[in-house]
């Protein structure tokens, strides 16, 4: 979840970046290279982006190429994936990757190439016949910041008059941290072979060894905004707090504008990337073992069926540390593990709407419908683990749904915590008594799904960023996510590698050589 409203203090766009990809090529009197088989481990935003730009660099190029992609799971899109509210399709729900913006070129540009239906992520989505605010952000003990109306005038005045100048100090922080960022996706930065020296040419390194809170401090950014709307920013999408988590990861938070989300659910993105490769998709398929053969160049994946099968070229595109690949072949370099956040997700169905006693309200004055938190003046987090006085993360009222088996209007709910929430905490959240053994009522939640990921990492300061190049043939694109983790930089990083390996057949002879756009 993005808090968007706060940008109507002043409108920006980032710089257009619409040029075209182009790769190395040889003339076409070249002798037609041979096919080459490509493996790509997880089926994820990475995995997705690695086989659709892989195919259609290799295509540019005049190069055959066989892509098989496994994955351990039985759907496509990994920590982007929606559950189904009452398991019926009509009520898709997210429980990963929720929204992207429109100046996330890769996902934008592939919904918009797959026809893809996108609706607004804003707050003012939601149905305006539910009362209440649009969004409040908590600090376990009153709401500190109340919006209405997405977007007003007076909202607009109240954020000015309470925050004075930081807002707009911030927003020309994110957009000039940003622009920084997109570099990235050019030349003469693209393609990368160090995420490191990356980061070092765009001067985003003393951003990532910073925290958000030295960063903000340093920008003469009042502590007042920092703590009760950037922090609040950081926890729902991160789950961490501003003393820890790193300062670029805390201006992507900050950057709202275009918010949006493919209509039943964002891994189809992902789905159509893998279906336009043309690839071999092997779902339920975890790889098992690997082995290399340095004389050959050749992998060898093994995935416990009676059938293993060589490649020329190795994709890794998960986090390694939950993988089932350790050890690696000695010839391969192991990536490193970081610590990744345990959040918990609780989806449920109500006919009731959250209570006001819970948040200290009036009982005749509605609670808002985002709810997000911070920490109180005077508390501090201690470790990046801390929730602090909260308690979670946030709750949202998703929006208005029908039961399909009362035919009753009915509301869905998202809780982001680090603990699974307990039925004495849904039943105060919404106000309802739990039956006499301890649990909630079937006419209070009428519908519920938990699910424990482990969301993305710890973002704290680095100056260090894992390898991309694991040995002769191997990739790996997880180590993108200790500097930005999202479904786009996922996306960049695997187009990142496609372009790399289609290079490095180049440099070994194949292909045609010129320029050609993709």
């Amino acid at each position: 979840m993005r808090i968007s409203w706060w940008t109507s203090v002043i409108v920006w766009q980032f710089a257009d970046f619409t040029r075209g990809d182009q790769v190395v090529l040889q003339d076409d009197r070249h002798q037609a290279a041979r096919p080459r088989n490509v493996a790509i481990v997880g089926a994820g935003a990475a995995g997705a982006s690695s086989a659709y730009h892989l195919a259609r660099y290799a295509a540019a190029v005049g190069i055959p190429v066989n892509i098989t992609i496994f994955e351990r799971n039985d759907y496509v899109g990994g920590r982007t994936t929606t559950v189904n509210a009452y398991n019926s399709s009509e009520h898709p729900i997210e429980l990963g990757g929720s929204v992207f913006i429109e100046k996330n070129r890769i996902l934008f540009g592939a919904a918009k190439a797959f026809n893809l239906t996108t609706s607004s992520a804003s707050l003012s989505s939601r149905s305006s016949d539910i009362p209440g605010a649009a969004l409040g952000v908590w600090d376990g003990e009153h709401f500190v910041v109340t919006q209405n109306n997405e977007g007003s005038w007076w909202d607009t005045a109240k954020l000015l008059y309470k925050y004075g100048l930081a807002p707009i100090r911030t927003l020309r922080l994110m957009r000039a941290t940003m622009e920084k960022f997109f570099q990235m996706y050019d030349a003469p930065i693209f393609p990368f072979n160090s995420l490191t020296q990356a980061a070092s040419d765009v001067g985003l390194l003393a951003v990532t060894s910073a925290t958000g809170e030295q960063l903000l401090r340093e920008s003469n950014i009042g502590r007042l905004f920092a703590r009760e709307i950037i922090q609040a920013s950081t926890r729902v999408n991160y789950a961490q707090n501003l003393d820890h988590i790193h300062a670029l990861e805390t201006m992507v938070c900050m950057a709202v504008e275009g918010a949006m989300a493919v209509e039943g659910g964002n891994w189809q993105i992902f789905d159509r990337m893998i279906e336009e490769s043309n690839a071999t998709l092997l779902l339920n398929t975890p790889v098992k073992a690997l082995d290399h053969d340095a004389s050959s160049g050749t992998y060898t994946i093994h995935t416990g069926s009676d059938s293993n099968q060589n490649f020329s070229a190795l994709i890794l595109a998960h986090p390694f540390q939950y993988s089932s690949l350790s050890p690696l072949p000695a010839t391969i370099y192991t990536p490193a593990e970081i610590d990744y956040v345990t959040l918990h997700v609780t989806l449920f169905t109500s006919p009731r709407l959250l209570s006001p006693l819970f948040f200290g309200l009036a009982p005749d004055k509605p609670a808002p419908h985002a709810i997000l938190t911070t920490l109180p003046e005077g508390e501090h987090a201690p470790d990046r683990k801390t929730v602090g006085s909260p308690g979670f993360y946030s709750v949202s009222l998703l929006r208005q749904v029908t039961s399909p088996t009362t035919g009753a209007s009915e509301f869905a709910y998202k809780i982001f915590s680090p603990a699974p929430p307990t039925p004495a905490f849904i039943a105060r959240l919404l106000g309802v008594q739990l039956t006499a053994s301890g649990e909630l009522k079937s006419e209070d939640v009428t519908w519920l799904y938990r699910k424990e990921w482990q969301s993305y990492p710890y973002e704290i300061p680095r100056r260090q960023f894992e390898r991309i190049r694991l040995g002769e043939g191997a990739w790996y694109t997880a180590g993108i996510e200790g500097f930005v983790s999202t479904m786009e930089t996922s996306a960049l990083m695997g187009k990142n590698v496609a372009r790399l390996v289609v290079d490095q057949w180049i440099a070994e002879g194949e292909g045609m050589q010129g320029h050609h756009e993709v």
